[in-house]
C-alpha cells in the first residue's frame, strides 16, 4: 500500500520546470510499516535565497561530516554556518595604516559611520564591519562581544579568538543604499618599523584569513609614497594567498606624484608583488587617487577615471556573482577536503598500534611528520592528485606536530563517496538554478547608493565611449570639415 501525496499546481511555465525539477529525489524508503512513496518538499521558487540555503543543505549532509572525520578545522579551516551562505557580498580590505582604506570606504558610500576615524597615523586598530542595521535600526555601533552572538549576523565563528581580538572588533551599522547590497570590512592598518614586533594580544593572521576566506573580494591597497612591504604586511599576504583570484591590487594616492615618478612607482610595485605573491599571472592593478579630494597632478586624470571606472564596475557586479562565487569555493573546499582526507588517512594506515609503548609512538610520529614530503609522493600516486592541489609541506608539518595519531581516522569511502556524489549531481543543479535566476529580469543584481548613482552611470557610459570611439569622432569632425 502507499501513502498519497499532495503536489503544488505551479502556475506559469517556469514554475513548473521548477517543481519537477525538485521532485527528481523520488525514492523507495523503508519506514515503520513497510516500504512506502515518499516524495522531498518541492523547492521554493527559484531565487539566490532558496539556492543558498539549498547549498547550506548540501554542505551539512555531504562534505561536513568528512570534514569532522579528518579534523579539518585544525588545519587552518572552519565550519560554515548557514549565515555564511545567506550574508550579502564583502569586501575586505587590507593595507598598511594610512592607505587611505577608511577612506576608500567614506568615498564608496559618499559619507562617513560611526566608529570612523581617519589620520596619518595607525587610527583604525581593530576589524570593523560596515553593514547596514537590521530591523529597521538606526546607525550605532556594536561592540565585539554583543555582535558574536548576534544569530543574525554572520560573525559567531569569531569567538574562537578570544575577548582581546573581540575587544578590537566591532560592526558600525550604516542606513547607506549601498550596504543593502554589499558590507565592508575595514582592518587595522598594518605596521612597520619597530612598531611591527608590538603583540596584538590576538592571532591576528588567523582572524584576517577568516575574513578572507568569507569575502568576496579582497582590495589590498598600497600607497604612492609607501611601497615598502613590512614583514607584517607580508606575513598578512601570506596568510590570504590562497584567496588569490579575489585578490585586486589599488595603488592609491597617485595623483600625488608626477606622471614620470608614477611610472617608476608602479614597475616598483609590481617587482615587490611579485616577490610576495609568487604568481606567474599578472596581478590587476587600480591605479587612482580614491576620495574625494581634488587631485594635485592632473595629468593623468583620464586614466585615473578608466582606472576607477573598472573597479567600480567590478564592485557593482558583486551581487550578481557571489551566488555562483560561494558554489566555487565550497566545490574548491570540497577537493581540498578530500585531499586532506586522503592524507590523514595515509598516516593512520602507516603509524603503528595505539596499544605500543609510547617511545615508539612518539618516534614513528617523528618519522612520519619528517618525511611528509615522501607521503605527499605517495598520496599523489595512490589517488591521482595533482601536486598543486596539496598543501604546504612545513605548514602541515607544524599543524601535525599538535595532533595525536592516535586519533587520526583511516580511509572511509563511504563519506568520499557522499562528497563525490555532490559534486557529481548536487553542484550541478544548484548552478543550472543559479543561472535561471540571473536571466530573471525582476531581480536587481547590481548595487545602487552611494557612489554608484547617477554620476556614476553618466562617468562611466562616457569613459566607456571615450576609450573607445575617440577615433571615429575624429574621422566624424574631419568629414565635415
Amino acid at each position: 500500500m502507499f501513502r498519497y501525496v499532495s503536489l503544488y499546481v505551479p502556475t506559469s511555465p517556469r514554475s513548473a520546470t521548477a517543481v519537477l525539477a525538485s521532485y527528481r529525489y523520488l525514492s523507495l524508503s523503508p519506514l515503520v510499516h513497510g516500504p512506502r512513496l515518499s516524495w522531498t518538499a518541492p523547492v521554493a521558487p527559484v531565487a539566490v535565497t532558496d539556492v543558498m540555503q539549498d547549498l547550506y543543505k548540501q554542505y551539512n549532509q555531504y562534505l561536513r561530516p568528512l570534514e569532522e572525520h579528518y579534523r579539518f578545522y585544525d588545519f587552518g579551516y572552519h565550519p560554515l554556518d548557514q549565515q555564511y551562505f545567506l550574508a550579502k557580498p564583502t569586501v575586505l580590505l587590507v593595507g598598511q595604516y594610512s592607505t587611505g582604506k577608511t577612506t576608500f570606504i567614506q568615498h564608496l558610500l559618499r559619507r562617513g559611520y560611526p566608529g570612523m576615524r581617519i589620520g596619518p597615523e595607525p587610527t583604525t586598530d581593530g576589524f570593523i564591519a560596515v553593514m547596514h542595521p537590521l530591523h529597521g535600526a538606526k546607525e550605532g555601533f556594536i561592540h565585539g562581544n554583543a555582535l558574536v552572538v548576534d544569530k543574525n549576523r554572520q560573525f559567531a565563528p569569531l569567538q574562537m579568538f578570544g575577548n582581546s581580538f573581540l575587544n578590537k572588533f566591532g560592526c558600525s551599522e550604516c542606513p547607506s543604499e549601498l550596504l543593502k547590497h554589499i558590507s565592508l570590512i575595514d582592518t587595522p592598518g598594518i605596521l612597520s618599523g619597530e612598531k611591527q614586533r608590538t603583540d596584538r594580544r590576538y592571532d591576528f593572521l588567523g582572524a584576517l584569513n577568516w575574513f578572507a576566506q568569507k569575502s568576496d573580494l579582497i582590495v589590498l591597497l598600497f600607497d604612492a609614497h609607501k611601497l615598502d612591504i613590512s614583514d607584517e604586511f607580508r606575513n598578512a599576504i601570506e596568510s590570504i594567498k590562497d584567496n588569490s583570484e579575489k585578490i585586486r591590487i589599488v595603488l592609491n594616492k597617485a595623483d600625488r606624484v608626477t606622471p614620470q615618478q608614477l611610472l617608476r612607482v608602479y614597475g616598483a610595485l609590481m617587482w615587490s608583488l611579485g616577490k610576495v605573491l609568487r604568481t606567474p599571472e599578472v596581478v590587476r592593478v587600480y591605479t587612482g587617487s580614491f576620495w574625494d579630494e581634488p587631485l594635485l597632478y592632473e595629468d593623468n586624470e583620464k586614466l585615473f577615471e578608466l582606472e576607477k571606472n573598472d573597479l567600480l564596475t567590478e564592485l557593482r557586479h558583486l551581487p550578481r556573482n557571489s551566488a555562483m562565487r560561494k558554489l566555487n569555493d565550497l566545490c574548491k573546499r570540497a577537493r581540498s577536503a578530500k585531499v586532506h582526507s586522503y592524507i590523514i588517512s595515509h598516516l593512520a594506515d602507516n603509524m603503528v598500534s595505539s596499544w605500543s609503548w609510547q617511545s615508539r609512538i612518539d618516534s614513528k610520529k617523528r618519522e612520519l611528520i619528517d618525511n611528509l614530503g615522501d607521503v605527499f609522493t605517495s598520496v599523489t600516486h595512490e589517488h591521482r592528485i595533482d601536486r598543486g592541489d596539496l598543501p604546504d609541506v612545513y605548514e602541515m608539518q607544524n599543524l601535525l606536530r599538535k595532533i595525536d595519531f592516535s586519533s587520526l581516522n583511516k580511509l572511509d569511502k563511504f563519506k568520499l563517496n557522499k562528497v563525490d556524489q555532490m559534486l557529481s549531481n548536487e553542484i550541478g543543479y544548484l548552478m543550472s538554478r543559479i543561472h535561471q535566476e540571473e536571466q530573471d529580469p525582476n531581480i536587481h543584481k547590481e548595487i545602487t547608493g552611494g557612489i554608484f548613482g547617477n554620476t556614476f552611470n553618466d562617468v562611466h557610459d562616457r569613459s566607456t565611449m571615450d576609450s573607445h570611439t575617440v577615433e571615429e569622432e575624429r574621422r566624424a569632425a574631419k568629414n565635415i570639415s
